[in-house]
């Protein structure tokens, strides 16, 4: 970021989060593409819905308009004009939780400014596939590639403990603990991660999410205990429990 001078931008955006910020104005924490995560100040955007409308809500896609400060943290938010909203889907209770839970990881996992554009077309995929009625598989699909790209998602193929080459069948994880092992080496909290799961998360890594999208129906009993398991390698990482995961497992 520059100094010295105002900068403005223009880019698309995920609103993450809104707090209210002295009398009517908004404090947003905005996922952009050109720069990462953001934080910046709608003013009077509780008092007036000209500039932003249903703009601020979490999980809407945004083309952004804001302007860099000279020697300040926070972004003037000048407008935000919706390109994509969750909101036209009528969301039940269960999509607004998957909803929350990308925002909450975004919000949790990114570090400020710091641009991503491997996680901005992730999170803006898995949002989109959520309206598609794909939750369950947007939500495993989402969780396991952000350990990924983070670089936190454990090698399946070996145990940890003994090196047993683990291909083919069940592993076995832990919340308290990283990498997977054999059932022999298992921790005393350890859970299992089926062979059909384990074969899951390698179609993961290789198929977009718009290609098992054509798949048809994912239930809910479909890959649960992958998506346990991504959503615990996330809590390890940033330390603490995702509170809208709790509605999805």
């Amino acid at each position: 970021m520059a100094e010295g001078r105002q900068i403005p931008h223009h880019g698309e955006a995920i609103v993450l989060r809104t707090w209210p910020f002295h009398e009517a104005d908004l404090l947003v924490s905005l996922f952009t593409r050109e720069h990462g995560k953001v934080k910046g100040v709608a003013r009077f955007a509780m008092r007036s819905r000209r500039r932003f409308g249903g703009a601020l809500e979490p999980a809407t896609y945004v083309q952004a308009h804001y302007t860099e400060r000279p020697r300040q943290d926070l972004m003037r938010l000048d407008s935000f004009e919706i390109l994509w909203s969750p909101l036209t889907a009528s969301p039940h209770y269960e999509h607004v939780a998957g909803l929350q839970l990308v925002v909450e990881v975004l919000e949790e996992v990114l570090p400020d400014l710091a641009a991503d554009d491997n996680i901005f077309r992730l999170a803006l995929a898995t949002l989109r596939a959520m309206e598609a009625s794909a939750l369950w598989l947007s939500v495993t699909y989402f969780c396991l590639w952000m350990s990924r790209l983070m670089g936190w998602l454990p090698e399946l193929g070996h145990c940890a403990a003994c090196g047993l080459d683990l291909r083919g069948g069940a592993v076995w994880w832990s919340s308290s603990a990283d990498g997977v092992t054999c059932y022999d080496d298992r921790r005393t909290d350890s859970k299992p991660l089926s062979i059909e799961s384990v074969v899951l998360s390698h179609r993961m890594s290789r198929i977009p999410i718009t290609e098992l999208l054509a798949e048809g129906l994912w239930p809910r009993e479909r890959g649960a205990d992958l998506r346990a398991f991504a959503v615990a390698t996330l809590e390890r990482h940033i330390e603490r429990r995702l509170r809208s995961a709790r509605m999805l497992l």
